[in-house]
């Protein structure tokens, strides 16, 4: 019997405290800093920096669209004495792919560094003020933040509250090794280039023979990969001392570097499949050769010279095409893509120079060697589209919807399939008499690729390739968008519980730009909400929610999608989603100054937010309240709570229960009145 009671008591505690807990207010896990540095006749550059709790990540402001909510920076004054020089600069976010939003999320983790740059054009200007707006979210909970910043032109560099200046590494970030390993896999495709692959046996032999001593020949070889590296390496780091971040920003969003390199990769991709060759002037391949007949270290490190240069017709695309995709992310990438890229292409040279009886299992050359040059061509052209995507998407130019995108790609590799088969000849290839096992191989592997892609043209996700398609909402024939379309018509035209038509000719409000999922029928404004409710006779389902809340897509994509749930929802509730990110104007006549912060309030998901941390102590999304409706114009809202709130929990029967008991709740609650 004590231990009984015991462990009901236990319960009881723990259960009460989960409920605490989460009722509480989430402090803002961001600590803030802001300074500028003077850069040049009245330029400065803004630095906002902040320090995240462990745990949590803020999103970039270049997050891809339909992502979680971006930061966002705004400067007063722009206009009237003060002007933006370019874009704003981050460091290095990662990246991960969102089941939820179907696009990368970018994102940041400890800290966060955000430098704008702007030009001071009236003297009289000596203050710079601004607010930064942010999502911060952990595994349970995302929290809308806003810091108002105040920045005077001669101050010193702020600091954090521990009194030390705040930075951030991009070096730690985990993109720039996935880059290392597709630079790396580019360098092992430009090893069997026709140019290339033939040099190796013809380079171990040179150095194995040209010197009695093994272990100095040895010693050479190596030298000679370690030179190849060093070369390809040097490049990337000239590439960054030239390209500073700011020019890197505009690499990635503008549409004159975009279009540039796809016109690029058009031009390497006709390079493979033999229309010309990209050579060097012959006399510097000659003057280096000379430098390695000298021998001795100084000659090996010529021979890899010369080898880089005369390889050049086979590896220029492949360089050229990791060298753009470095251009476009930190200045750390040129670097880590050549290192990564020269390893791979050094790697037989030294492996072969010390096993040099392995020469002997190479693969002869062959048509074999053209034929590889010819599917990386096919794979340029289908990456080179991605540029003119980028273009395309922000200035709104509509010429490749995500249906004509993958139409490209689905022809594309077709035409690589029927290549790999013999269908299809260039002037470089030979006779291919039969098909061997390895390239059956990549005949099954490209063609199953392609049927793949064709469920993309009827709005299927094509998870895996998110990041290289235009995003879903360009698409004009999505299947899925159709039924759910259909089935809202269906349900207008009959007689349905709960639809906001069947109680108000009232037009629901804010209904022209914001919708609910799975077809439910609801509200995006508490007080039109509320006044459905009583007149339904029917408790309220709050839903705190935000565009770049993943959670709330999560919750909404696996919870909510429960049939149980769906029927609750549609026939026993009054749905209101309140949007605390969303940035449509208020009218001016509605426009108020909150009594928490003592800010003006001026859209609809300042409203939103204010309202959920006054009435009820929390700024966390996703957050989901059953209220009674008969008290819903009490001015303290929590003795009206039907159960205690949920937030982020993909227990689908957990939250069958809560509605559930929500329901008895109320009912009991009309029974006792």
């Amino acid at each position: 019997m004590f231990m009984k009671k015991g462990l009901l008591a236990l319960f009881f505690a723990l259960c009460v405290g989960n409920i605490a807990a989460f009722a509480q207010m989430t402090e803002d896990p961001t600590s803030w800093s802001f300074s500028k540095e003077k850069t040049g006749e009245n330029e400065y550059d803004l630095i906002l920096e902040a320090t995240l709790q462990p745990g949590w990540s803020i999103y970039s402001m270049y997050t891809p669209a339909g992502g979680p909510m971006p930061v966002s920076l705004t400067v007063d004054g722009v206009g009237k004495g003060i002007e933006l020089a370019g874009d704003a600069v981050e460091g290095e976010p990662k990246k991960k792919y969102s089941d939820i939003f179907k696009v990368d999320e970018w994102y940041f983790t400890d800290n966060y560094r955000l430098v704008q740059k702007i030009k001071i054009t009236d003297p009289a200007i000596k203050e710079v003020r601004g607010t930064i707006e942010y999502q911060t979210c952990q595994d349970g909970a995302c929290v809308p933040g806003e810091k108002e910043f105040s920045i005077q032109l001669e101050e010193k560099k702020a600091t954090n509250t521990a009194g030390a200046p705040l930075t951030t590494d991009p070096a730690k970030d985990d993109s720039l090794w996935l880059f290392f390993w597709l630079a790396f896999v580019g360098g092992l495709a430009a090893v069997v280039m026709p140019c290339v692959f033939p040099m190796i046996p013809m380079t171990v032999s040179f150095f194995m023979h040209g010197d009695a001593n093994k272990a100095k020949a040895k010693a050479k070889a190596l030298f000679f990969a370690l030179s190849i590296v060093a070369i390809y390496t040097a490049l990337g780091l000239i590439i960054s001392i030239f390209l500073g971040p700011d020019f890197i920003n505009w690499l990635s969003t503008n549409w004159i570097p975009n279009i540039f390199f796809f016109i690029i990769f058009m031009v390497f991709a006709a390079s493979f499949f033999g229309a010309f060759e990209i050579v060097l002037p012959s006399w510097l391949v000659n003057k280096s050769d000379k430098q390695a007949d000298k021998g001795g270290y100084i000659g090996a490190f010529f021979m890899a010279f010369t080898l880089v240069l005369v390889s050049f017709s086979c590896t220029a695309p492949i360089v050229g095409t990791v060298l753009v995709e470095a251009a476009r992310g930190s200045i750390l990438r040129p670097i880590i893509g050549m290192l990564g890229f020269s390893i791979a292409v050094a790697l037989p040279f030294g492996f072969f120079a010390f096993f040099p009886s392995k020469l002997s299992n190479l693969p002869k050359s062959g048509g074999w060697l053209n034929s590889v040059k010819v599917v990386l061509g096919f794979i340029e052209v289908a990456l080179g589209f991605k540029f003119l995507m980028v273009a395309d998407q922000v200035y709104h130019w509509g010429l490749l919807d995500r249906e004509v995108y993958i139409a490209i790609w689905i022809t594309i590799f077709t035409l690589q399939g029927l290549y790999l088969m013999g269908k299809i000849k260039f002037a470089h290839d030979s006779d291919l008499p039969y098909i061997g096992v390895p390239r059956l191989a990549f005949i099954i592997l490209t063609f199953s690729f392609v049927v793949y892609l064709i469920p993309g043209m009827f709005g299927a996700p094509l998870k895996a390739l998110a990041g290289y398609f235009p995003p879903q909402e360009s698409i004009d024939f999505d299947i899925n968008r159709i039924v759910r379309e259909n089935a809202k018509e269906i349900m207008k035209s009959g007689i349905k519980v709960g639809n906001p038509a069947d109680v108000s000719t009232e037009s629901v409000k804010y209904s022209d730009f914001l919708h609910l999922p799975h077809g439910l029928e609801g509200y995006f404004d508490y007080d039109q909400a509320l006044k459905a409710a009583l007149s339904q006779n029917k408790p309220l389902f709050i839903d705190f929610t935000g565009h770049g809340c993943v959670n709330c897509r999560e919750m909404e994509q696996s919870v909510w999608s429960d049939p149980r749930v769906l029927e609750m929802l549609k026939n026993d509730y009054v749905v209101v989603a309140l949007y605390v990110d969303d940035k449509a104007k208020l009218p001016e006549e509605e426009w108020y100054i909150s009594e928490y912060d003592g800010k003006k309030k001026k859209t609809l998901g300042k409203k939103n937010a204010d309202f959920q941390i006054k009435k009820f102590d929390s700024n966390a999304q996703p957050n989901y309240i059953l209220l009674d409706s008969r008290g819903g114009n009490d001015t303290d809202l929590k003795p009206h709570i039907l159960a205690p709130p949920r937030g982020h929990n993909l227990d689908r029967d957990a939250f069958v229960a809560f509605l559930r008991k929500g329901l008895e709740e109320y009912k009991a609650r009309q029974t006792e009145n």
